[in-house]
């Protein structure tokens, strides 16, 4: 049995997603998905968001184990820039000084 294209690649081929870092719409498969918990590879009952590959290149690929919970307990997109920054760099530092 042979298998066409649009089968091996399911509906993503004809998705259009939004990027998360610069707003453009491009095609799913010019696309990189974006776990914000830092798992892409556990994808049961997830939905990912997405950045075109010039953002994707442009990001830091290093470890972020714990960064989104920081960045909930600095109130990140809740607060003003300002008092975010206080917030996130008091946390970082108590990070920092309890390792």
């Amino acid at each position: 049995m042979t298998m066409t294209a649009s089968i091996l690649l399911g509906t993503d081929a004809l998705q259009q997603v939004t990027c998360i870092a610069c707003g453009e719409t491009v095609a799913r498969e010019d696309a990189r998905e974006y776990d914000k918990y830092g798992d892409r590879w556990s994808r049961e009952g997830k939905e990912f968001e997405y950045l075109c590959k010039p953002c994707h290149q442009d990001c830091c690929h290093q470890n972020r184990d714990g960064l989104e919970e920081t960045l909930m307990a600095a109130n990140a997109g809740r607060t003003d820039r300002k008092t975010f920054l206080r917030q996130y760099c008091e946390l970082t530092a108590d990070n920092t000084n309890s390792s």
